[in-house]
Parts: structure tokens; C-alpha cells; sequence
């Protein structure tokens, strides 16, 4: 765990804490993934919890994100002058757990657009609407 005391990060016991041989990265858009050294594989949930994380905010005060010349993302801390490919932001990870929604709403010929919209939140989606003679198309 010297990686995570050399990014300015404790390590702890927590159940978050991963196996031996394993290896806590993530992607450029900010998603977790485990690397698992020992049988070279990776995945996208937590090999104890099963959980799937993200990153949450923006990096630290003094911290930038660059890229090598193989494409890899590294970090580099300008106050303590010291880069590492370790994401400083990893302390701060929530779960990515999308819900389900538990009941099925059925919607007819005389539901109204706001009625289907309603709690659902499109930012950063492309939604395509068919069916221009009726329902939300009309």
C-alpha cells in the first residue's frame, strides 16, 4: 500500500480494502476498475463487495490529469512535486448502483409527455421519439 501513502492516501481496513495481487485504477471519464495481477484480468466490480464506483468530484487543489506516450493517465501534485499514476480522487468514490425501477408503469394513448417524463433525468442522453401521430411524438 505504499502507492496509496505515496498519493497522499491511508490505507485502511476497510471492506472496500482489496485482495492480495490486486490493483484499484480508473478510466479517463472517471469510472473504478480492478485489476487483478495475479490472473491478469480486469473488471468493473469490487472483487469482495461487488460493488461498482465512480469518482466523485474534481481533483484536488494543486493536482492535474496528463497522459504518457503509451495513452496511460497519470497524475501530477504541483504543491508536493510528485506525479503518480494513482488517482488522487479514489478516497472519494461513491457507489454506482443504478435502481431499478420495482413496478412497470403502463402508459396509454391518453398519457400526457410530462407523465412519462416525470423523475426521469436525460442529461447527456441522445433520446430518439417515435411514433408522430400519437402519445409523446405527437
Amino acid at each position: 500500500m505504499a502507492a496509496l501513502r505515496y498519493a497522499g492516501l491511508d490505507d485502511t481496513d476497510s471492506e472496500d480494502e482489496l485482495p492480495l495481487g490486486w490493483e484499484q485504477r480508473t478510466t479517463k471519464d472517471g469510472w473504478v476498475y480492478y485489476a487483478n495481477h495475479t490472473e491478469e484480468k480486469t473488471q468493473w466490480e469490487h472483487p469482495k463487495t461487488g460493488k461498482r464506483k465512480r469518482i466523485a468530484g474534481d481533483l484536488p487543489y494543486g493536482w492535474e490529469q496528463e497522459t504518457d506516450e503509451n495513452g496511460q493517465v497519470y497524475f501530477v501534485d504541483h504543491i508536493n512535486k510528485r506525479t503518480t499514476y494513482l488517482d488522487p480522487r479514489l478516497a472519494f468514490t461513491v457507489d454506482d448502483n443504478p435502481t431499478k425501477p420495482t413496478n412497470r408503469q403502463r402508459y396509454d394513448g391518453s398519457t400526457t409527455a410530462m407523465e412519462i417524463l416525470q423523475g426521469r433525468d436525460f442529461t447527456g442522453k441522445v433520446v430518439v421519439v417515435t411514433g408522430a401521430n400519437s402519445g409523446i411524438a405527437f
